[in-house]
C-alpha cells in the first residue's frame, strides 16, 4: 500500500512539472499565422505599448503572438539568440526593433533564407550592409527620428531665445534611433550661434544611466541651462540629477517618446517637453502588414508613424 501511495505521489510530482514547463512556453495553435514580435527590452514603457497595440490588433485577426525582448536594450547578442529560437519555431514573420542596425542583419540573412518575412519596426537596420549580405526587409514601420530630433532642436532653440548653455544624452552609440535623432536635432540648433553644446555623453537609453551622467555634467558645468535627451527614459534620470542638485525649474529638458512618466513630468513642469511617436500605431500596424506579407499581397516598404511635440499647452488642450 506504501508502494502504490509513493507511486501515485511521484506521479503527480511529475504532472505537476509538466503543467508547470507548459506555462512556460507559449502554446501555439497551428490552424493559425504565427508573428513574432521582437522588441529591444520590455523595461521601457514605449516597447510596452508597441506590445499593447500588437495584441489587440492580433486578436481580432485570430493571429498567434510572441512577443519577446532582450532584458536592456544593447543586448544584441540575446535578439540574436530569440531569433534563432523563432526561425526553429518556423514563425511567418519576425517584426523586428533591433537593437543593433548593423549586427543584427546575420540573424536577419539566417531568418530570409528559412522563408520568414522580416518587418522592421521602431528602428531601421543598416541598408548598405543589409544588401551587401544578402538580407530583405519588407518594410519598415516607423517615426522619422531625424524630423523629431529637429523639432527638439527648434523647441529648445526657442525656449532659450536662441542663445544659451546645454547638454545632451545621446542613446546607445551607432544605434540608428538614436543617431538619427541627434543629427536632427544639431541640423536645428547649428542655426543658432548663440547656443552651446557643453557636453554630449552616451547614458544607452537607460534612466539610471541618464541620471549618473547628467549628474556628472552638471558638477562639470553648473551653468547648464537647457539638456536634449534622445529617449525618456534618460531625460527621467536628468531630471532626478537636477532635483539632486536643487535646480528644478532651472533647466530645460527636453526627451523623446512621450511616455506617460514623461507626459506627467511636463504637466508638473519639470520637464518642457517631449517628441511623442505612437508605439501602440506601431504594433497594430506591424500585425495588419505581417498578414498582408504572409497572404501575399504587396506592401510598401516605408509605413510612417507620426509624431508630434507634446508640451504642457498641448496637454492642457486635450
Amino acid at each position: 500500500m506504501r508502494k502504490l501511495i509513493n507511486v501515485i505521489t511521484i506521479g503527480v510530482i511529475l504532472c505537476l512539472i509538466m503543467i508547470s514547463g507548459c506555462r512556460d512556453s507559449e502554446v501555439i495553435d497551428e490552424g493559425k499565422p504565427t508573428v513574432a514580435i521582437v522588441l529591444k527590452t520590455l523595461n521601457n514603457p514605449f516597447f510596452i505599448d508597441i506590445q499593447l497595440g500588437a495584441e489587440e490588433e492580433a486578436k481580432k485577426h485570430n493571429v498567434n503572438l510572441l512577443v519577446q525582448a532582450a532584458e536592456r536594450e544593447i543586448d544584441v547578442e540575446k535578439q540574436m539568440q530569440i531569433i534563432e529560437n523563432l526561425i526553429q519555431r518556423k514563425v511567418d514573420v519576425i517584426c523586428l526593433a533591433a537593437a543593433g542596425s548593423k549586427e543584427i542583419i546575420p540573424a536577419i540573412v539566417k531568418a530570409n533564407k528559412a522563408g520568414i518575412f522580416v518587418i522592421a519596426i521602431d528602428t531601421r537596420v543598416d541598408e548598405k550592409f543589409l544588401k551587401q549580405s544578402g538580407g530583405k526587409i519588407s518594410a519598415f514601420i516607423g517615426s522619422d527620428n531625424f524630423e523629431g530630433g529637429r523639432i527638439a532642436g527648434e523647441f529648445i532653440a526657442e525656449q532659450l531665445y536662441g542663445s544659451g548653455n546645454m547638454a545632451i544624452l545621446e542613446g546607445v552609440p551607432g544605434h540608428e534611433t538614436g543617431d538619427a535623432r541627434l543629427t536632427g536635432f544639431h541640423s536645428a540648433i547649428r542655426n543658432y550661434q548663440g547656443i552651446k553644446v557643453l557636453a554630449s555623453q552616451t547614458a544607452n537609453f537607460e534612466r539610471d544611466q541618464g541620471f549618473n551622467v547628467f549628474q556628472n555634467i552638471l558638477q562639470a558645468n553648473p551653468n547648464i541651462e537647457a539638456v536634449f535627451a534622445c529617449n525618456d527614459m534618460m531625460a527621467l534620470g536628468a531630471i532626478e540629477a537636477i532635483s539632486a542638485a536643487g535646480k528644478t525649474g532651472d533647466i530645460i529638458v527636453v526627451g523623446f517618446d512621450a511616455i506617460q512618466d514623461s507626459r506627467r513630468a511636463i504637466r508638473e513642469g519639470t520637464m518642457a517637453g517631449s517628441i511623442a511617436q505612437y508605439p501602440k500605431e506601431m504594433g497594430r500596424a506591424a500585425i495588419e502588414y505581417a498578414l498582408k506579407a504572409i497572404n501575399g499581397e504587396s506592401i510598401p516598404k516605408e509605413i510612417p508613424i507620426k509624431i508630434e511635440l507634446i508640451t504642457k499647452e498641448k496637454l492642457e488642450s486635450n
